[in-house]
């Protein structure tokens, strides 16, 4: 992510959920406001590493699923 010249502001995790935590601390170096664990992922510590850095955590929810849900409300 350090390599990216543009400010990234959600870090989309798509790997397993003993492998977030290394994912965690790069989005906290790179300044990222949010992180997304994708659906089946979900580690506690890496969420509170998170969220003790100033970052939103959302876990275990895909963001394609909730993009359409939230679109639909507003149907």
């Amino acid at each position: 992510m350090s390599s990216i010249p543009e400010p990234i502001e959600i870090v989309d995790i798509f790997r397993r959920s003993e492998e977030v935590m290394p994912v965690v601390d790069e989005a906290i170096k790179i300044g990222a406001k949010v992180v997304w664990m994708q659906e089946g992922v979900i580690n506690e510590e890496a969420a509170l590493r998170a969220r003790d850095a100033g970052l939103l955590v959302v876990m275990d929810r895909c963001m394609l699923k909730e993009h359409k849900r939230l679109n639909k409300k507003q149907d």
